[in-house]
């Protein structure tokens, strides 16, 4: 028999419980009138396509949401300026952008206004990181890699910023920030990722040391499932991504002993249960 050992943080986090719980209680309380999200509100597929049955649209741009109507930030958070233009337009917006997100947002806004520079580790296609960016008015580089911030050219003469996405590796900013104080640079370092992701990762990596194969549950644009993966293929435990239920390797599953489970943090309980409970059949 096939023994699985699930993740306690697996699922939703704090940030993505309050952002759909916002949507949900505007969605009862406007039920004949138009609500529309920046982007997706969260990066889990089935999630968005349940809200776009229930009549909420997804705007691709801000100029997709008409002037008066209701706006809700998406749970990365949206750059400053984007903010401000729906404000100057009259849309009603209702910001459901994670504590853990506007935090950031507003630590590098106070600790960039001096001049300094903002280094930031983050992924460049990623929402949250274009906002996180627009709060630095002095300049900003941005890197995904300790690789990629040893090319940076810095200036001995000028200030900069260590920052980073809520949901990157803490490990990997670790080394970042020895890599700068071997430089003796001005640097003021701040601590942006979320304890709740590096929770998940450290259990994570936990449990693939006691088991054959790895099921993390989330959607593929999610980057904090994503890192969550890598985490686990670090260990050199056999790690498989999925969406859903239809995903699983049966065949392959079949053969092991001992399975761990765990999911990102924009995956609904009610897809891991499903797959937890069809590892355990196995």
């Amino acid at each position: 028999m096939t023994t699985v050992i699930r993740a306690e943080t697996a699922g939703f986090c704090m940030g993505v419980d309050l952002a759909l719980n916002k949507l949900d209680s505007l969605i009862e309380s406007k039920k004949n009138e138009p609500i529309y999200i920046l982007g997706p509100i969260i990066h889990n597929p089935q999630v968005l396509e349940d809200y776009t049955r229930k009549g909420v649209i997804t705007a691709e741009s801000p100029d997709e949401v008409p002037a008066g109507a209701h706006g809700v930030i998406r749970a990365h958070g949206v750059p400053k300026q984007v903010e401000e233009g729906l404000r100057d337009r009259g849309i009603k917006i209702i910001d459901a952008t994670c504590p853990k997100v506007k935090k950031a947002q507003l630590v590098i806004k106070r600790n960039t206004e001096d001049g300094r520079i903002l280094l930031l580790y983050g992924e460049d296609s990623h929402p949250e990181v274009k906002g996180l960016l627009s709060y630095a008015p002095s300049g900003t580089f941005l890197f995904d890699s300790i690789e990629e911030l040893k090319e940076i050219k810095l200036d001995k003469n000028k200030k900069y910023c260590l920052a980073a996405q809520t949901t990157q590796d803490r490990m990997i900013y670790e080394k970042a920030q020895e890599y700068l104080k071997s430089l003796d640079l001005d640097v003021t370092y701040l601590q942006t990722i979320c304890d709740a992701t590096r929770q998940r990762q450290l259990e994570a990596i936990n449990i693939a040391d006691k088991v054959d194969h790895m099921i993390v549950v989330g959607g593929r644009i999610s980057g904090n499932t994503r890192r969550l993966v890598q985490v686990v293929e670090g260990q050199g435990t056999k790690c498989t991504h999925v969406e859903t239920v239809e995903e699983l390797p049966l065949e392959e599953l079949k053969n092991c002993k001992s399975i761990g489970l765990t999911a990102g943090a924009s995956t609904p309980k009610i897809i891991v249960d499903s797959i937890q409970n069809i590892l355990e059949r196995l």
